[in-house]
């Protein structure tokens, strides 16, 4: 295939592109609003900490960099938390921890919790799965989490994954035709990440072409991954 698409020209030069994380930048769906909501309305959450959960790609640490912006949080990996760092990051009062199913140190997360309740501070805590496929061991820390207020993203609908599309090219400064964001929605499977990895397949192809994105060109980037025969 990239042989196909290349004929001969040298392979591109693929620059490093930033997305947008700003509260306007958030696409609202049917499948994302309870989670923007939910976020949107710090301070006046159910509970001290939320658990936000959701596929790769589908906007949890976008949310995690709105609600930054409102609360002043801290954000850092969930496997990064140490014991002797949990004062410091309470002191801010606002802390959010991304990925919590790749593994944390449960006592650092069980001292957050309470210098963050002492302070009167909140926790964000993201995942792709629920506290119940982690494998707790401290019965405490499992209590804490079954206290904090629950949120799922779910996968986007047919309008919120043309969105995506859209800004997935529009972070990286590439002006699409609606004709092919059509044609790559009802084509594509149905997911974020899924979006995210196409959208970087068809700026690569693009480069090494050396022209546009078309839909022939849309089509022969789907037809790599999806053979027929």
């Amino acid at each position: 295939m990239a042989d196909r698409l290349r004929g001969g020209t040298q392979l591109p030069l693929i620059l490093p592109h930033e997305a947008a994380f700003g509260r306007d930048d958030f696409l609202l769906g049917a499948s994302n609003r309870a989670a923007f909501a939910l976020i949107d309305g710090w301070p006046d959450w159910p509970s001290q900490a939320a658990l936000l959960a959701g596929p790769v790609g589908s906007g949890k640490t976008h949310l995690a960099h709105v609600w930054q912006a409102a609360s002043g949080a801290a954000i850092l990996p969930a496997s990064e938390l140490r014991r002797e760092q949990v004062e410091e990051l309470a002191r801010s009062g606002a802390v959010a921890l991304e990925d919590a199913h790749a593994g944390f140190d449960e006592t650092a997360l069980f001292h957050l919790f309470n210098a963050l309740r002492d302070k009167g501070g909140s926790l964000l805590v993201t995942s792709r799965s629920w506290p119940q496929s982690w494998g707790l061991r401290l019965p405490d820390l499992a209590s804490r989490l079954r206290a904090a207020t629950p949120v799922e993203i779910q996968e986007p609908d047919d309008d919120l994954l043309r969105r995506v599309l859209v800004k997935l090219f529009a972070d990286r400064q590439i002006d699409i035709d609606p004709a092919v964001i059509d044609f790559l929605a009802v084509r594509m499977e149905r997911s974020v990440a899924a979006a995210q990895a196409l959208v970087d397949r068809l700026d690569r192809a693009s480069l090494s072409a050396g022209r546009r994105i078309t839909r022939p060109l849309a089509a022969a980037v789907l037809a790599e991954r999806d053979p027929v025969g």
